[in-house]
C-alpha cells in the first residue's frame, strides 16, 4: 500500500493528493500533525534519504526556529527537531513500499507509479 506523509493544509501535499486521486492510485494519507511520527519511520527515512534532504529549510516552521538552533544543526539536532516538530520535514514524502519520493513532481510520480 502506498502511503503519503505530510500535513493536510500544505499546498504541495494537496497537489500530490490530487494527482494520486486523479490517477486512481490507492493510498493512505498520514498527517504528521494528526497521526504523529514514530522513531522507526524517521530513522528509516534518514538512513535512506539522509537528514539533510529530509529537513525542509525553506518552510515557515524552519524559519520560526531560533537562529542559534538553525546555525548549529547536525544530525542529532535534526532528529530532535523533526521529532518535536514534524512540520520541518520536507513534504510530501511518498512511500511505495519499495521506494521513497521526497517532494512532488507529476513526472516523478508518473514514473514511479504508472
Amino acid at each position: 500500500m502506498v502511503t503519503l506523509y505530510g500535513i493536510r493544509n500544505c499546498d504541495t501535499v494537496r497537489k500530490a493528493r490530487r494527482w494520486l486521486d486523479d490517477h486512481g492510485v490507492e493510498y493512505r494519507f498520514h498527517d504528521f500533525r494528526k497521526d504523529g511520527l514514530d522513531d522507526e519511520h524517521l530513522h528509516d527515512w534518514m538512513q535512506r534519504l539522509g537528514w539533510e534532504r529530509l529537513l525542509n529549510r525553506r518552510g515557515t516552521s524552519w524559519r520560526s526556529l531560533p537562529e542559534t538552533v538553525r546555525e548549529g544543526i547536525d544530525e542529532q539536532a535534526a532528529i530532535a527537531i523533526m521529532k518535536a516538530n514534524p512540520a520541518v520535514i520536507k513534504r510530501p514524502l511518498l512511500d511505495t513500499g519499495r521506494q521513497l519520493q521526497l517532494g512532488f513532481s507529476a513526472e516523478d510520480y508518473r514514473d514511479l507509479l504508472c
